[in-house]
């Protein structure tokens, strides 16, 4: 009764196998991944947050650049559309020169003669909404001055003049009516551009994709002397002297809208301080929530994590003849103490 031996393990009594005794986690670790893994993800918001202000940032700039880069081009159309037309000569001294960006949509005059049967259509260039051709017929100038090589007037300069636009046909082919240009010497008036860069687009015979001047020239074939030259520049057509029999579409005048750049500059530039704020707030709100979790460890300087009560299922496992045990051991208590086993507080063991 008294000396009832334990099991393996001391688990209870001998013969009582209650299995291998396995050790748990080390106390505080479940705690401590916690918090690292709520850092972790603080930390990635915060990188997340500098990344999403930066972008947002640099397409705030691109925006505010095309809206800098659009403003100037009204600003030119502005101050050139209403002035009063002047000589060719006096704004392209050097007709192999880039038009400069300033002198764009100038009103100027030449004289000269058209090469009607050079005349091209631009293709891909809707008026208005509606398909269109631009016709482009060279104008070989005859009142040009001399050139920085001391070429007389009129030797083989060719500027290119968009004299309007007709409509395309109903299956979009080319067989459309085209006004011819006076015959003739002609004085014209046409607003100065900046000739195009080269298409590589493939367009049929008499049709160009761009209004490069080279390319119209060569698209003109054998109706253009052999010994043209253009200027860098083309003119869209104000007015003609003598008037034409008949007239194509007028040219729209440019557009002076400023667009939605500097609203969408504004949008962006908002999107990356929200962005950076409500990530912030995200991080900062997982770095508290990591603080706020219980330590555990021994090092860590807080108080150890409470031992969790036994579950009652634990409880309800208590090895045979447990009762037996404690019972003697009362009862060997009350003896050592000199009293006899029935006076109070013994307890009679059970035979």
């Amino acid at each position: 009764m008294h000396g009832e031996a334990a099991g393996p393990g001391g688990a209870g009594p001998a013969g009582a196998d209650l299995g291998p005794v396995r050790p748990g986690p080390p106390p505080g670790a479940a705690p401590r991944e916690a918090r690292a893994d709520a850092r972790r993800r603080a930390l990635g918001l915060l990188a997340l947050a500098v990344v999403v202000a930066v972008v947002c940032t640099f397409l705030g700039r691109w925006q505010w650049h095309r809206h800098v880069a659009r403003s100037e081009a009204i600003a030119v159309v502005e101050a050139n559309y209403a002035a009063a037309a002047v000589d060719l000569d006096e704004v392209v001294p050097d007709p192999d020169a880039p038009l400069p960006a300033d002198d764009a949509w100038r009103a100027v005059t030449v004289t000269g003669r058209y090469l009607p049967d050079a005349t091209v259509l631009l293709r891909n260039r809707p008026v208005a909404g509606s398909p269109s051709y631009h016709v482009l017929v060279p104008l070989l100038v005859t009142d040009a001055a001399p050139d920085r090589f001391g070429t007389p007037a009129g030797a083989g300069r060719v500027l290119v003049v968009d004299r309007g636009w007709v409509p395309t046909g109903q299956d979009g082919s080319a067989g459309v009516d085209v006004p011819a240009p006076p015959a003739g010497d002609v004085r014209v008036t046409v607003r100065l551009r900046p000739g195009e860069a080269a298409s590589d687009r493939d367009a049929p015979a008499g049709q160009v994709q761009a209004i490069a001047p080279a390319q119209v020239l060569a698209a003109g074939g054998d109706a253009v002397p052999a010994d043209a030259a253009p200027y860098a520049a083309y003119g869209g057509l104000l007015e003609e002297q003598p008037a034409p029999a008949e007239t194509l579409g007028a040219l729209p005048a440019p557009s002076t809208a400023p667009g939605s750049h500097l609203s969408y500059a504004f949008q962006w530039w908002v999107f990356a301080l929200g962005g950076l704020v409500a990530f912030s707030v995200a991080a900062r709100r997982e770095w508290r929530d990591a603080a706020g979790l219980p330590d555990g460890s021994p090092d860590a300087g807080g108080p150890a994590d409470p031992a969790a009560p036994a579950p009652a299922a634990a409880r309800r496992r208590r090895p045979p003849g447990r009762d037996e045990v404690d019972e003697d051991a009362e009862i060997d208590a009350q003896l050592a103490a000199g009293g006899p086993p029935g006076q109070t507080g013994a307890v009679t063991p059970a035979r």
